[in-house]
């Protein structure tokens, strides 16, 4: 029986997975923010089961409160399914859902880390460095403002909540890794005297050491770096066509214009990059063979430079996932061909 463990993307929701992660190993991560997030991560989750070809198979669910609806539509998706459901929260309102699904159990005086390590260290054991770190997230989640680990929760939670060097909706797996190796870290700092100042002040070098490979290189260089190589790696998968030229397309990605320059002079295959943001703007990049400020005011009325430029996408609708955000682009740039084809009589 494989795991599949959905939780929200805050500290709270990644020490969940954390805790899951130390106890089984064969799991597959995925993190949603509230509302139609869940449902299509839910959809990529059942998705994902029928491609692995998992006979028996347990969602888990923690740190995210669901609405009855919700609740319906996922028991009618597993419905004849060897699929069971099992939520973990201690969001309040989710108590109505609580009352009417035995898979929903809610407490609302721990918080999700603290009831996940409660629940499987009665089924598998009992870990006392594990429970220390359980507090420490339990102390600041909950606000327990008089508690011996407040502190240093708050360091941790900015710790993840600042982790944004890694996209999890294009690099799901690296986004959980990289959160797993900041905890792993963190973790190093609770027995230590004034552990809250410590740990801040060794953030940005926690950071370095994941990022790092040959040589020293500043933060940025090394993030650039390491996101260039996932695209280069992946770059089948994000790339798209416009008049005859060839790009790749993210999303929220971070340094636009360090990242899209590297990408470009390393893939000399490719002619442009765009960028489309949760706030519906669009970054363009280029590197000399397309005139971007073109297409920027052809596709959204934007514009710039021949090599970078921008706009705004108004009808863009943000998710988590890939394929839906950029079916909306591909899906902009085949109107406005058809729009002009239209105008020029079909020639």
């Amino acid at each position: 029986m494989r795991i599949y463990h959905l939780s929200h993307t805050d500290l709270d929701g990644y020490a969940c997975q954390y805790v899951v992660n130390f106890y089984f190993k064969d799991v597959k991560f995925y993190n949603s923010n509230y509302g139609k997030e869940i449902s299509e991560n839910i959809a990529t989750i059942l998705g994902d089961i029928e491609k692995d070809g998992t006979e028996r198979a347990v969602i888990l669910i923690t740190d995210l409160n669901l609405t009855l609806a919700q609740c319906e539509e996922f028991e009618q998706l597993i419905a004849g399914k060897k699929i069971h459901l099992l939520l973990l929260d201690h969001h309040q309102s989710g108590l109505e859902c609580m009352q009417k699904y035995a898979w929903y159990f809610l407490d609302a005086s721990r918080c999700a880390a603290r009831i996940v390590y409660d629940f499987f260290s009665k089924i598998c054991r009992e870990d006392a460095g594990l429970e220390r770190f359980v507090r420490v997230v339990n102390a600041v989640d909950i606000w327990l403002k008089n508690a011996a680990e407040f502190e240093l929760g708050k360091v941790f939670l900015n710790l993840i909540s600042g982790a944004k060097e890694i996209n999890r909706v294009m690099f799901r797996d690296d986004n959980v890794l990289y959160m797993f190796f900041l905890l792993d870290r963190a973790r190093k700092f609770i027995e230590q005297e004034d552990a809250h100042i410590m740990l801040e002040n060794a953030v940005h070098f926690i950071k370095k050491d994941f990022f790092a490979r040959e040589g020293e290189d500043t933060l940025a260089n090394l993030i650039s770096a390491f996101i260039v190589k996932k695209l280069s790696l992946m770059k089948e998968e994000f790339s798209l066509e416009y008049e005859g030229y060839r790009g790749i397309l993210t999303t929220n990605i971070g340094n636009t214009s360090i990242i899209g320059n590297d990408f470009l002079v390393q893939n000399e295959d490719f002619d442009f990059f765009i960028d489309v943001s949760s706030r519906k703007t669009l970054s363009f990049r280029a590197n000399g063979r397309v005139d971007v400020s073109a297409m920027a005011k052809n596709l959204v009325g934007g514009g710039g430079h021949k090599n970078a430029s921008g706009g705004l996408f108004a009808a863009f609708k943000d998710g988590s996932n890939y394929q839906c955000i950029k079916a909306q682009i591909v899906d902009l740039i085949t109107s406005k061909k058809l729009q002009k084809e239209g105008e020029n009589g079909g020639l």
